[in-house]
C-alpha cells in the first residue's frame, strides 16, 4: 500500500505555548482564594491569590514547562500506523499527514478520517486478524472540504497533533483472531477460583450520572467499599474485560484495613459452581440500585459470590469523612468524603476462624505521615544530635512505612495460599513462637546470623508439587517476583537468640491483605524469543536480550541465584546501557513483560525530534530464527556472573559485555550461533 505523498509540513509550532516552550497558568492557589485554611467544596466568587503562596509569591500565576512539546516548541504532526502479525513476521504500516487523510462526513455533523479502516487494510495486507481499540481522528469543526489547501492542511495537523502522544500505533495481531469471551464461562471460572482461594468475588455497578458504570474484582473479606475505580459500560462487557490477573490486581490495596483471622479448612466445600444468567444478575443488580421504599437512586449495588452462593446489597452514604490535605502552595484544604457501605452486609463465610492476634507498628503513627526517622535504622536509639527528627526518632515522611507498608500491623501470624489458578491449591499457616529447627547457613558482613527455616516454610519447596519451578512463584497482585529469601525459607537474624520464625512471619505479613499472603503458581504466557526477534527485524528495531548466569550462587543465601533475563525492543541506533541489568528470574516472564510494554517501548523508539519522520516499516512473512535461548545460556555460562546483552537487527547479531567500567563490544556476526563457532 503506498503512502500519501507529504503535501504539508509535519510538525507545527505547539499551539499550547505558541512555540515558547513554557505556559503561564493560574496558579492553583487561586481555585481557593487568600486563605489558609480552604474548602475543597466552596468555589470562590473571584479567583483570588493567596498572598503567601509558596509557588507564585502572591502573583496568582505561574509558568510551566510545556509538557506537550516537551519543552521544544514544535509538536509532531504525523502519525504512523503499523500492523504486524505474530504469526508470520510480516508488517504493514501507513503514514498519516496532512493532505493525505480523505476524510469522511458524519451523520451528525463535521468530519471524521476513518484510521479504522486504514487499520483494517493494513491488517488485510499481512493476514492479520485486528482486535483491540481502534483509533479514530476528528477534525476540527472548522474543516471543510472547499477551503484553501493550505488552510485545510492547517487543520489536519491541529488533528493529527493532538495524537502525537503516541506518534506510531503498532498493532500486534495473530493470522486467527482470539475467540470471543463467553461471559458465562468467564464468571464461572471467576466463582469457582474465589472459592478454591477463599476470597470474595464482587460485581460492583456504581452510578455515575446518566449511565453505570460495571467493575469486577476479588477481595478478602472485610474490606471496605472503594471510592474510586475504573468501570465498563455494562456487566458482559466487565466479564470481557476482566480476567483473573485484573480481577487480583489491587487485591492488598483494598484489603489493608480488612481484619485478618484464621482460616478453617475442615468444612465441606462449596459445591460446584451453577450456571449463572449473566443477563438476569445484571437486572438484579440494576434493580438493587434504586431504593424499593422510595424509589430514589443509590450510590450503586454489589453481588458477592461467597461460599457457593451469591449475596446481594446496595450501596448507601456513609458518615462523612474530613480529611485536611497540605497543598504545596503552603494552604491547607479541607475535603469531606462520604463513604460507601453496603446496606445489608452479608454473613461471614463458613471457613473464617478467630481473628489473628497483632500489634502496633511502632515506626509510624496511624493517621500521620510520622515515619521512623533514618538516624534509628537498625535497631539504633534515635541520635540526639539528628538533624531530621532532633532525638525524636520520627520525621514526617511521604513514603509508606517500610515495615508495615500502611498497615500499622505485625501480625503474629500470616496465612499463605500456593494455587496454580486451575484447581490446585496449598494453604499454610506460619505461626510466630513455634519452636523449629533453624539451620545456620550463613553470617552477614555485620556479623548477623541467617538461618533456614525447614520445609514448610520455603515456597521455592511447594513449587514442584504445583508442577512449576521456583522461579514461577509470584505474588497474585501484581505478579511481582517472591522475595529470594522467601523463597529458600531464609532469616537474618537482628540478634543471636531471635525467634527465627517470628522474623520470617514479620517479613512474610508485611504489608499483606488480612495477613493473607496468596501466591500463583503459574508459567508466565509469553510468545517465543524467536517470535520477538521476527518481530523486531519486521519493524527494524533491535531486540535486546540481557542475560546473567548466577547459578554458581545456588544454595549461597546472601546472594541471587539462577538465571537473570531481560528483553527490550530498542531504536536500532539507540546504545547498550551499561546500567540496563537483567532482572527477571525467567526467559518467559522477561518476553511476557517485553509483550506488555511494546505500546511504550515503540513510542520510545520514535526521534525525539518531531521534524524526523517517524519509521514506516514493512516487511513481508520471515521464517524464525532456531531457539536463541540454549546459545544465549552456554554464552551467559561461559561469563558467569557477568552480564551479556545480545542486540538483533537486520544487520545481525552484537554481543556486549558489561564491566565494571562500561560495556564493550566482544563479537559481531550474522547469526547467533557464530559466536560459538
Amino acid at each position: 500500500m503506498a503512502d500519501f505523498a507529504v503535501t504539508a509540513a509535519t510538525s507545527i509550532v505547539c499551539p499550547d505555548c505558541d512555540g515558547t516552550t513554557f505556559t503561564l497558568l493560574p496558579c492553583r492557589c487561586t481555585s481557593f482564594g487568600d486563605r489558609f485554611l480552604a474548602d475543597d467544596a466552596a468555589t470562590p466568587v473571584q479567583r483570588e491569590a493567596y498572598r503567601d503562596c509558596e509557588q507564585c509569591r502572591g502573583t496568582g500565576s505561574v509558568a510551566y514547562s510545556c509538557h506537550r512539546c516537551r519543552r521544544r516548541g514544535r509538536r509532531r504532526a504525523q502519525l504512523v500506523l503499523s500492523v504486524a502479525n505474530l504469526d508470520t513476521g510480516a508488517v504493514a504500516s501507513h503514514r498519516v499527514v496532512p493532505g493525505g487523510l480523505d476524510p469522511q462526513p458524519e451523520p451528525s455533523g463535521g468530519w471524521v478520517v476513518p484510521l479504522a479502516d486504514r487499520v483494517r487494510e493494513l491488517a488485510a495486507a499481512v493476514g492479520a486478524a485486528v482486535t483491540g481499540d481502534e483509533p479514530s481522528l476528528r477534525l476540527p469543526a472548522q474543516w471543510r472540504p472547499d477551503l484553501p489547501a493550505a488552510r485545510r492542511h492547517e487543520l489536519e495537523a491541529q488533528a493529527i497533533v493532538g495524537l502525537d502522544h503516541t506518534p506510531w500505533r503498532l498493532f500486534v495481531c495473530r493470522s486467527d483472531a482470539a475467540p470471543p469471551v463467553d461471559p458465562a464461562a468467564r464468571l464461572g471460572r471467576l466463582c469457582a477460583l474465589a472459592d478454591l482461594l477463599l476470597l470474595d468475588l464482587v460485581i460492583d455497578a456504581r452510578q455515575q450520572g446518566a449511565q453505570v458504570d460495571w467493575n469486577i474484582r476479588y477481595e478478602v473479606p472485610g474490606s471496605p467499599v472503594p471510592m474510586t475505580w475504573l468501570g465498563h459500560a455494562d456487566l458482559p462487557a466487565a466479564l470481557a474485560g476482566t480476567d483473573v490477573a485484573d480481577a487480583l490486581a489491587g487485591l492488598t490495596e483494598r484489603g489493608r484495613s480488612a481484619p485478618a483471622r484464621l482460616l478453617h479448612l475442615d468444612g465441606p466445600r462449596p459445591p460446584a459452581v451453577p450456571a449463572v444468567d449473566v443477563d438476569q444478575l445484571e437486572r438484579r443488580i440494576l434493580a438493587d440500585c434504586v431504593d424499593p421504599k422510595t424509589g430514589v437512586e443509590l450510590p450503586g449495588a454489589q453481588a458477592l459470590w461467597r461460599d457457593g452462593c451469591w449475596w446481594h446489597t446496595s450501596l448507601r452514604g456513609g458518615e462523612p469523612v474530613e480529611h485536611l490535605v497540605e497543598q504545596p502552595t503552603g494552604q491547607v484544604v479541607r475535603r469531606v468524603r462520604v463513604p460507601l457501605r453496603r446496606g445489608c452486609p452479608p454473613p461471614d463465610p463458613p471457613w473464617l476462624g478467630q481473628p489473628i492476634a497483632w500489634r502496633r507498628c511502632p515506626d509510624c503513627v496511624p493517621g500521620s505521615r510520622l515515619r521512623s526517622c533514618d538516624c534509628r535504622l537498625g535497631g539504633r536509639p534515635a541520635d540526639t544530635d539528628c538533624a531530621h527528627c532532633g532525638g525524636v526518632g520520627m520525621r514526617p515522611s511521604a513514603l509508606t512505612c517500610l515495615t508495615c507498608c500502611g498497615t500499622h500491623r505485625l501480625y503474629e501470624t500470616v496465612l499463605v495460599t500456593l494455587t496454580d489458578l486451575r484447581h490446585r491449591v496449598v494453604h499454610l499457616a506460619w505461626r510466630s513462637g513455634v519452636p523449629e529447627e533453624a539451620t545456620l547457613v550463613a553470617t552477614q558482613p555485620g556479623g548477623k546470623p541467617v538461618v533456614q527455616l525447614p520445609d514448610r516454610y520455603r515456597l521455592g519447596s511447594w513449587a514442584p508439587i504445583l508442577g512449576v519451578r521456583p522461579e514461577d512463584l509470584a505474588e497474585a497482585d501484581g505478579g511481582h517476583e517472591i522475595d529470594h529469601d522467601l523463597r529458600g525459607g531464609h532469616v537474618t537474624l537482628p540478634w543471636p537468640g531471635a525467634d527465627p520464625v517470628s522474623e520470617h512471619v514479620r517479613a512474610a505479613g508485611r504489608g499483606q491483605p488480612a495477613a493473607r499472603l496468596i501466591v500463583t503458581a503459574v508459567r508466565p504466557d509469553a510468545p517465543p524469543l524467536a517470535e520477538l526477534i521476527r518481530l523486531a527485524l519486521g519493524l527494524d528495531l533491535a531486540l535486546e536480550v540481557s542475560v546473567c548466569d548466577l547459578r554458581h550462587h545456588a544454595g549461597d543465601p546472601l546472594c541471587l541465584d539462577g538465571v537473570r533475563w531481560s528483553v527490550h525492543l530498542r531504536s536500532r541506533a539507540a546504545p547498550v546501557h551499561p546500567d540496563e541489568l537483567p532482572y527477571r528470574p525467567s526467559v518467559e516472564s522477561a518476553l511476557a513483560w517485553c509483550r506488555e510494554c511494546l505500546d511504550d517501548t515503540v513510542a520510545a523508539a520514535v526521534p525525539a525530534d518531531p521534524a524526523e519522520p517517524v519509521p514506516v516499516p514493512r516487511s513481508g512473512p520471515r521464517d524464525l530464527v532456531a531457539d536463541p535461548v540454549p546459545v544465549l545460556l552456554r554464552l551467559a555460562a561461559r561469563h558467569a556472573r557477568q552480564t551479556l546483552t545480545v542486540r538483533f537487527t537486520r544487520a545481525g547479531c552484537t554481543l556486549h559485555r558489561h564491566d565494571g567500567d562500561g560495556v564493550r563490544v566482544v563479537a559481531t556476526a550474522p547469526d547467533l550461533h557464530d559466536f560459538e563457532r
